[in-house]
């Protein structure tokens, strides 16, 4: 858990997601920021730091999640999760920069 940042959201959670790029991490925030939180009980910020450097450096996702309980912090991050899947499947199938880097294996989940 990271820091408690408000004294009324004292449960805290930071996620990194690493990325092959940053126009990919960029990607992944807009996909995920056009729904909004549904609860006012929980608060999350997005944000993209670089890993390295060079024209093909590696991004981080960055999401900070606050929320008045445990149950709420849980219940906003199991979205966020099932939304940030659906994402990666989609890049993985469709993006240019992930076909190029990764070819796809077929293999068992949710989404295929």
């Amino acid at each position: 858990m990271a820091p408690n940042v408000h004294a009324e959201f004292p449960c805290s959670l930071q996620i990194d997601v690493p990325f092959p790029t940053a126009r990919l991490s960029s990607i992944a925030v807009k996909a995920i920021t056009v729904d909004k939180e549904l609860s006012p009980l929980v608060r999350r910020t997005f944000s993209t730091v670089a890993v390295g450097d060079g024209p093909g450096e590696k991004c981080v996702l960055r999401v900070q999640y606050n929320a008045t309980t445990n149950r709420m912090l849980r219940v906003a991050v199991n979205s966020f999760m099932d939304s940030l899947a659906m994402i990666l499947e989609i890049m993985e199938r469709l993006d240019v920069d992930v076909l190029e880097a990764n070819p796809i294996e077929v293999q068992p989940g949710p989404f295929r």
